[in-house]
């Protein structure tokens, strides 16, 4: 088992009331490394906080969260950042390119913030931007490219510490449909080749229906 929550819930407090609000009530759950996931439901349903749970961007208010073994709830702030730049990859739905900096510095950006950062980087982002097919992009700047193209170069910064756990929130949601259904195949290929587990929130049916497993939140529940 790669990751797993026990009895996880979540609240926020209203700004306007001070009331708190649950968004995520009693959530238990496992993923298995190497598996394809897929969270569905309604908007303001909790997926984004569950995300923002799996990929340690939040606390939850009470439960367990496990990762390779290690419970992340005591863990410190600086521990947290260790285990994301090592073990988590995050894809939004917004690009978050720097837009000074070329495709191939954007890719390599997550790397600095490693400990030890490998010396075989640029070489692993120079490879994987041609299996997505941005091999003659590499010294381009984000506003050279197209919107499917800023979506594939986050996909390989993503990928480029060689994380456990890619977290991808909405990763299609401003792309035409084409482009969507080319991201989605491009990052399955990804997944499996990399033995990687995706958990992707998705409003499209078809592309929640590609992963092999496909989890629903309705009013904060798992189901």
């Amino acid at each position: 088992m790669l990751l797993s929550l026990s009895h996880v819930s979540k609240s926020y407090t209203d700004p306007g009331s001070g009331q708190s609000v649950p968004v995520l009530k009693d959530i238990t759950l496992s993923l298995e490394a190497g598996e394809s996931v897929a969270i569905v439901g309604p908007s303001g349903c909790g997926k984004s906080t569950l995300l923002n749970l799996l990929g340690t961007l939040d606390t939850p208010d009470s439960g367990e969260i496990t990762l390779d073994g290690e419970s992340l709830t005591q863990c410190t702030a600086l521990h947290l950042a260790a285990i994301r730049s090592r073990k988590i990859g995050f894809i939004f739905q917004l690009h978050h390119l720097m837009p000074q900096c070329s495709v191939l510095e954007n890719v390599l950006l997550p790397t600095l913030a490693l400990a030890n950062p490998p010396a075989d980087a640029r070489q692993r982002a120079e490879s994987l931007l041609a299996q997505v097919g941005l091999q003659d992009r590499m010294t381009w700047k984000p506003a050279q490219l197209s919107g499917g193209e800023r979506q594939r170069v986050a996909v390989v910064r993503a990928l480029i510490n060689q994380p456990r756990l890619i977290l991808a929130d909405e990763p299609t949601g401003a792309l035409d449909e084409k482009n969507a259904e080319s991201l989605t195949s491009l990052l399955l290929d990804l997944q499996k080749t990399t033995g990687t587990t995706l958990v992707m929130v998705t409003h499209h049916p078809a592309q929640a229906a590609r992963m092999s497993r496909v989890l629903k939140i309705h009013e904060g529940q798992l189901q």
